[in-house]
């Protein structure tokens, strides 16, 4: 959703985030001003398991917010929305591209028997609409992602208080994210134990209010053309010759 380099800096803000004001107490000042977020259904936790400490025995936490995000109801909700919202234009990328791969095959399989003038506007005709064809990929890609960005960024600025009062709540002085995986994020490794994703999932259920979908999580994330579903490795440059369904990218916390 959002480049790599503004997610790490929204990890790393959220982390120290957490951290300050869980130690000092005051949850509501730990809101993030920018959230952004992605990922699938949450990692089980034990909300009462022991944690690792620190040399001051402070008890450190992980989370991995793109799963919590993805995985609430609110979260399902929202994303399987904007996945029917993309539909039409996936069907008319789809189309497009159906168009170009079938010039390009009438090329391939008549070039030799036109003529110059024939055969140079058939290239011609191909690379034009190839090139509007790359275009509209990327436009699409980039509406997604800011429209993913915005539902993310909503969830988020919810759940962050929900996070530090937990940390409060059970001695937690520390919480670090882990939706981006070593080497990419900063945690190398961490056991289950230390995990709360799945007791902000439910603590965040119940304060919104929101039921849970029919379906499965796993079919709440919309696709983005040309990109890989929601993930916190930037998405690579989509091939215009085929364009997939819109899906939402990865993303971190914010500050």
């Amino acid at each position: 959703m959002t480049s790599k380099f503004v997610l790490i800096v929204m990890a790393t803000a959220f982390a120290l985030s957490v951290s300050a004001r869980a130690q000092n107490g005051n949850p509501a000042a730990a809101l993030p001003a920018a959230p952004s977020a992605a990922a699938s259904g949450p990692a089980s936790a034990s909300p009462t398991a022991p944690a690792v400490t620190n040399s001051t025995g402070t008890k450190i936490g992980t989370i991995n917010i793109e799963q919590a995000i993805f995985a609430s109801n609110e979260g399902q909700k929202e994303f399987e929305a904007l996945s029917k919202k993309l539909e039409p234009k996936q069907t008319e990328l789809k189309s497009q591209n159906d168009e170009v791969e079938s010039l390009k095959k009438q090329l391939n399989t008549q070039g030799e028997k036109l003529n110059d003038e024939s055969r140079g506007t058939l290239v011609k005709q191909i690379e034009t609409k190839q090139k509007s064809l790359d275009r509209q990929v990327q436009d699409a890609r980039e509406d997604a992602q800011n429209q993913q960005n915005e539902i993310a960024q909503k969830i988020l600025q919810k759940m962050a208080p929900i996070v530090v009062k937990y940390a409060n709540d059970n001695g937690f002085g520390v919480i670090i994210d882990t939706s981006n995986p070593w080497p990419n994020g900063p945690v190398l490794w961490a056991g289950p134990s230390v995990d709360i994703t799945k007791p902000i999932v439910d603590a965040y259920n119940t304060q919104s209010g929101v039921p849970a979908p029919a379906r499965p999580a796993a079919g709440a994330r919309p696709t983005i053309p040309g990109t890989k579903p929601a993930t916190t490795t930037p998405a690579a440059k989509p091939a215009a010759t085929t364009p997939q369904a819109p899906k939402p990218q990865g993303t971190q916390p914010p500050k």
